[in-house]
């Protein structure tokens, strides 16, 4: 293939295009596009009549005709505009409809899909830039359905319909017309190879600024309180400055667009007129035909000036529509087996048999961990940063697949069960309790679509939170802020436990969930916690090993690997790796009172 071919890049965009034009005229719009463009045929017959019936009325004129034929030229006129608007109207709010049908379903299959995807999307695509570029994104594929797709094809059958009649009325007056098109096209190609990569790189640009944008407004808290304003507005001040550079090449060619296109259209009316005088004089033509051409010379033109301009959207589009059928196309890490199968409660037994898992290829995380949980046993979950301690839940509840090994639930092979029916029966507490800008009562029923206003109330007062929840303005319809920011640390917490409880699992992870509450908190977050994990399979994972220490076992990581599995009691006796955490927790102070050092050899993974 010759450099002079169709680059792979340009060839993309136009599949693109394609596609975003499927969502707005595919499917059950094709017979209501095949409708809009019949009218709009329509429409621009009555427009191209207009010239004519100028023209004839300047030969009446010029001949010294009637006022009768004048008037009755005049009246087509008239008749034509009419056609003209009304037809016109009537197939743009039809174009409109079809172009809110393709946004609403590029919008719909672009957040469905993103609900399907495992969490090992969300590790590659951080959610704040995800977010940004979403919305960055859907604007321009709006502005692409609301103006670029109706005007497009009103200036293509427009250029099709006048250069018909001009031919009918006068061959050499076409000629002289289309002087300037190969220009006009020349110039729209330069451009449009220029501009395209320059929309690419913008559109990355915004969602870099953009994502970095959202994320420093939801971390304002920690940028003011640790005096890192100067950092922020340095970092943004780059990310602004590549969108700049960027939008400034990116706008100039596509700015260039509009003197070159009207510079050419200008020179256009004026060959006709010159080529047309001199067909006048030598009696080939007459003065009206003339004027007609300049009208017709005009719509032509304009919808050829309107394309070039409107290519500019149509590459904008293209580059925002690329990124959006990235998140449409991504599929799930993590999907049903074929013979999936739904999982049968038997009491909550965990199995792991040599599992391995890393988050990337080549590196593993968690490494031959091999243990059996019986049921009903709370096992508490600890060792340093980076262990591997939220990855084994993350395993667990198949966030991810595992790279090696097998986890038996029940007997029951995790990746044959269907993940529906296996998180319906694991229910989580983070350490980040995580609320939705709605009522206290939708927060609580949002764990069981089958849940009553009852359930929620009874579980919120098993787990301390009724109390506070009545104390506020609305009781349990006080709308909460986003993140449920309006609450303290500790209610919210409280919240998502009575949350866990209407959803009633069988099997119970807590992660962090009490970390960083006051003592009295504490407390009361634990006695939620003991109620909600009663007769449960249950997994705690904690830093502060005063909060684990009465589980049935302890589980110790470091590493990625387990190096240990038993009761606090016995832990302590076998002075192994969680004796050494345990004291150096507790400052040094062995049973006896007495101060030791100890020496861990912590390992991240």
């Amino acid at each position: 293939m010759s450099e002079s071919s169709t680059p792979p890049e340009l060839e993309y965009e136009q599949n693109t295009l394609k596609r975003l034009l499927g969502f707005m005229i595919g499917g059950p719009n094709r017979s209501k596009f095949a409708m809009g463009v019949l009218l709009r045929v329509v429409a621009l017959a009555g427009l191209t009549v207009i010239p004519w019936t100028t023209g004839r009325a300047m030969n009446v004129i010029t001949e010294f005709g009637g006022t009768d034929e004048l008037r009755s030229w005049a009246l087509i006129g008239l008749v034509a505009g009419a056609i003209y608007l009304v037809f016109s109207f009537v197939s743009d709010r039809m174009f409109s409809k079809m172009a809110v049908d393709g946004l609403y379903g590029v919008q719909t299959a672009l957040f469905e899909n993103v609900q399907s995807l495992s969490m090992g999307f969300f590790f590659k695509n951080p959610p704040g830039r995800l977010s940004s570029n979403i919305t960055n994104d859907a604007e321009v594929v709006s502005l692409f359905y609301t103006s670029a797709v109706s005007q497009m094809i009103r200036s293509a059958i427009q250029v099709v319909m006048v250069l018909v009649v001009m031919l009918l009325i006068d061959w050499r007056l076409t000629v002289i017309s289309l002087v300037t098109i190969p220009f006009l096209l020349g110039a729209v190609y330069v451009i449009t190879r220029v501009a395209s990569p320059a929309f690419r790189r913008l559109q990355q640009a915004l969602g870099d600024a953009s994502g970095f944008q959202e994320e420093t407004l939801s971390g304002h808290k920690l940028i003011i309180s640790k005096g890192r304003g100067d950092w922020a507005v340095d970092t943004h001040d780059v990310l602004i400055r590549d969108v700049h550079k960027e939008g400034s090449r990116a706008f100039l060619a596509s700015l260039m667009q509009f003197p070159i296109t009207q510079t050419l259209t200008l020179f256009q009316n004026v060959l006709v007129m010159l080529g047309g005088t001199f067909l006048v004089i030598a009696g080939h033509t007459t003065v009206g035909i003339v004027m007609s051409f300049s009208g017709y010379a005009a719509l032509l033109a304009s919808p050829l000036a309107q394309i070039s301009n409107l290519i500019t959207n149509a590459l904008n589009a293209s580059a925002g529509g690329k990124r959006v059928f990235e998140i449409v196309d991504a599929e799930p890490d993590v999907s049903d087996a074929p013979d999936a199968v739904d999982y049968e409660f038997k009491g909550g037994r965990i199995t792991f048999e040599h599992v391995d898992f890393g988050y990337r290829p080549g590196t593993l995380v968690l490494r031959d961990n091999t243990f059996d949980i019986a049921p009903g046993e709370t096992i508490g979950i600890c060792g340093p940063t980076g262990a591997g301690k939220s990855t084994l839940i993350n395993i667990l509840t198949r966030y991810y697949e595992i790279t090696g090994g097998r986890i038996l639930i029940d007997g029951q092979d995790l990746s044959k069960l269907t993940q529906e029916s296996l998180r319906s029966q694991v229910g989580a507490v983070l350490q980040e309790a995580f609320l939705f800008s709605d009522t206290v009562m939708s927060n609580l029923l949002y764990a069981r679509h089958d849940a009553t206003e009852d359930d929620a109330i009874d579980a919120a007062k098993k787990a301390n939170a009724h109390e506070f929840i009545m104390d506020l303005p609305q009781g349990y319809d006080t709308v909460l802020a986003a993140r449920g920011a309006n609450l303290s640390q500790g209610q919210r917490q409280m919240i998502t436990i009575a949350r866990a409880m209407v959803a009633d699992p069988k099997i119970m992870i807590l992660d962090e969930a009490t970390s960083n509450v006051d003592t009295r908190t504490e407390k009361l977050i634990q006695d939620g916690i003991r109620q909600l994990m009663a007769d449960k399979t249950s997994f705690s994972i904690a830093h502060r090993l005063a909060t684990i220490r009465d589980s049935d076992r302890i589980m110790v990581l470091n590493g990625g690997e387990i190096v240990e599995l038993d009761s606090h009691d016995t832990l302590m006796r076998n002075r192994g790796f969680y004796y050494a955490l345990y004291m150096s927790q507790f400052k040094g102070k062995g049973p006896e009172g007495s101060p030791e050092e100890f020496a861990l050899d912590f390992v991240s993974t």
